[in-house]
């Protein structure tokens, strides 16, 4: 079974016009929650869902407005690095989107930072 828990960057298409969001998953055996921010005025949303083996499908429920709710399927790659599928909400309306994992050497490179001493120009 898939490990997705961790921090997720990516992008739907509704319409043709991509989406980014940013999504944070915790995964237990084979169960998912966590929360999702998009770019669209629509913004946070709470994630539920479910893994089997490299399949993972999860229900985006947004938390203003409507709290509508939309339904993702897809598959996570071998290397777990990447998810993408179809997401779909109602009977009509539907596309596409994936995320990839956030590189956990972007934490790394940002600590080394923090911890080098500051250079001063004189």
């Amino acid at each position: 079974m898939a490990d997705v828990s961790g921090v997720w960057l990516g992008t739907y298409w509704q319409y043709g016009s991509p989406t980014r969001f940013e999504m944070t998953l915790v995964q237990g055996k084979n169960t998912l929650s966590g929360n999702v921010l998009d770019d669209s005025s629509l913004g946070e949303a709470n994630v539920t869902g479910e893994i089997s083996g490299r399949t993972v499908t999860f229900r985006k429920c947004y938390l203003s407005g409507s709290r509508h709710c939309i339904d993702y399927f897809g598959t996570v790659s071998s290397d777990e690095k990447l998810m993408a599928g179809q997401w779909q909400e109602g009977v009509f309306n539907q596309g596409k989107w994936e995320a990839h994992r956030q590189d956990d050497n972007l934490t790394l490179s940002l600590e080394k930072i923090k911890s080098s001493p500051l250079q001063t120009v004189s």
